[in-house]
């Protein structure tokens, strides 16, 4: 009895539920042939005008060129739009300088005039020589009037040329800086190591004998630039001897790292300073 209800069961089971599927997946397969085709199917009539209106275009050399205008109207000009700031005199007539750095300015074309004066005969020498810029004065002397070769022991000609220097600079306030400098060929002693040392040795004999002289040190700075700023070709002995040189540069207070308090300095600017302290509550 059990038998045959399994039987049953087993022929009423369909296998062939495939061709379902089979059938489907035909049926999308040819769509998407069909719809592949149209796609790809060209209009001949509308390619043909297509490419008759591209021939005309740019093949045909009988067509007119007719320049295109751009604007019909000239361009409009831009006006600059107002700004609410100072005007621009206002701003300018603060970057004048004070009475004070003008008369300083007086002072040093003044200082530098004498120099000329007393120093005339070495001028001619082409031992010393004198330049006025707005804000300093550099005088400029050669080594060979102040040292013998290689050494940083000034010479007695040296010693009376300070001292007449010295004469022109007591009045003034103002800070000197003594810059030595040297030639390119290399020194190398018990004494000096390099040309850094000679060039310093040399700028600072020139400070201690401005200091006997009556110059304030205060005043005084000494610095040593060795081979490094040369102001003649030093592959010559004239230019050599050019390069070697101690100069005495007399600064303005107003750009002075001292000779003048900040607050001073500002004022000789006309601007107001930086530093100025705060207030406590």
């Amino acid at each position: 009895m059990a038998r045959q209800k399994r039987s049953k069961v087993e022929d009423a089971h369909n296998t062939d539920r495939w061709m379902v599927s089979y059938a489907d997946f035909v049926t999308l397969l040819f769509a998407f042939f069909v719809v592949m085709y149209s796609i790809s199917s060209i209009n001949e009539g509308k390619y043909k005008t297509l490419s008759t209106s591209l021939s005309d275009a740019f093949m045909s050399n009988e067509r007119d060129a007719v320049p295109v205008k751009i604007f019909e109207q000239p361009p409009t000009i831009a006006e600059p739009l107002p700004l609410e700031s100072e005007p621009y005199a206002e701003v300018e007539q603060r970057r004048e300088l004070s009475e004070a750095v003008l008369q300083e300015r007086e002072k040093l074309n003044n200082a530098s005039k004498q120099f000329e004066d007393v120093l005339s005969p070495m001028i001619k020498e082409n031992l010393v020589s004198v330049k006025k810029h707005d804000f300093w004065v550099e005088l400029q002397m050669s080594s060979e009037l102040l040292f013998t070769s290689g050494s940083d022991q000034l010479s007695k000609r040296a010693a009376d040329v300070l001292k007449t220097i010295s004469l022109v600079l007591a009045p003034l306030p103002n800070a000197i800086s003594v810059e030595g400098y040297t030639d390119n060929v290399p020194i190398e002693t018990v004494i000096f190591r390099s040309n850094w040392d000679l060039s310093s040795a040399r700028a600072t004999s020139v400070v201690h004998e401005l200091i006997k002289a009556g110059i304030d040190p205060l005043r005084l700075s000494a610095t040593g630039y060795g081979e490094y700023h040369p102001v003649a070709d030093n592959s010559d002995e004239k230019g050599r001897f050019q390069n070697r040189r101690v100069t005495l540069v007399i600064t303005s207070l107003a750009f002075s790292r001292y000779g003048a308090s900040d607050e001073e300095r500002a004022k000789l600017l006309n601007l107001q300073s930086s530093s100025t302290p705060i207030k406590k509550p």
